[in-house]
């Protein structure tokens, strides 16, 4: 697939960026609260959907916690797509399918067909013009009255650590240089304060916020967690700072292991900050 239908900004086919993906999609679920947090009560054998599921994780979460519905996830990765679907076999889960698909393009799903559309973390797939397409995509594959809800990073973390922080400060400029999220200045990434305005220019209504947030401090659930995402960072990220003009790999890398390095440190403290929104096809 060329790089002009895949606008994701590491490896998709990476059998290391899967790893973290997996490891990152249970450390956003933790800070949720739980899978479907903020969803009311589904009719009975609702249809979800799940845009960019990676490795499938919520989708798995959902079909075992909602045996009478199905759940179906996409993602533009042939290798996470077939890990999905070997997850779901390997757990009897027959009410969870998997599909690749390009998000950058019109949804292979007939009008009306879901109670609920989520996606999570998109901020690195879809470039700023591409969202309001996919809010109209999604809106056309709900059925009246079903429930869109997507969850996007205020951050990846703020912490008391100069090297994290260093980080952070170029992967949103990197960001915003690559044409994603919605910055005026690279400093941020500019999605949580422009979706719920998005949400309600594409005609959902009783649109509303949820925050969430994800302790990593040192001794805490979230650290190895956190630990973990950014070690994988370590093979997977260089390239995106690199295409940037911001860094040479051989600097991010070091960058990267003065974080891990720092990480250990007794006095670090941290915190992930995220929000959903969520809005009713009318």
């Amino acid at each position: 697939m060329t790089t002009e239908e895949n606008s994701y900004v590491f490896d998709t086919e990476s059998a290391v960026e899967m790893a973290r993906l997996i490891n990152q999609d249970r450390l956003l679920t933790t800070a949720m609260g739980g899978p479907l947090s903020g969803v009311p009560e589904l009719p009975k054998n609702a249809q979800i959907l799940d845009l960019g599921c990676g490795p499938g994780g919520w989708v798995l979460d959902v079909a075992y916690e909602c045996p009478d519905a199905e759940v179906a996830g996409v993602d533009i990765s042939n290798l996470m797509i077939e890990y999905a679907n070997a997850r779901a076999r390997s757990q009897h889960l027959l009410n969870a399918s998997f599909g690749v698909m390009n998000l950058r393009h019109p949804l292979d799903f007939a009008d009306a067909s879901f109670d609920l559309v989520n996606a999570r973390l998109l901020v690195a797939a879809l470039k700023r013009e591409e969202w309001e397409p996919l809010l109209a995509e999604c809106s056309r594959v709900l059925k009246p009255g079903g429930l869109l809800r997507m969850t996007e990073p205020v951050d990846f973390g703020v912490s008391n650590n100069q090297a994290y922080q260093q980080v952070m400060r170029l992967l949103s400029e990197a960001l915003w240089k690559s044409g994603f999220g919605f910055s005026v200045d690279g400093r941020n990434y500019g999605l949580t304060n422009t979706l719920p305005g998005l949400f309600r220019a594409a005609g959902y209504q009783q649109v509303r916020i949820l925050a969430h947030a994800l302790e990593f401090s040192a001794g805490t659930l979230g650290w190895q967690g956190m630990y973990d995402n950014y070690k994988a960072g370590v093979n997977v990220a260089p390239p995106l700072y690199v295409r940037a003009g911001l860094a040479s790999a051989e600097e991010i890398v070091e960058l990267y292991e003065r974080v891990l390095l720092e990480m250990h440190s007794e006095d670090f403290r941290a915190m992930w900050h995220l929000v959903s929104v969520l809005g009713i096809k009318p």
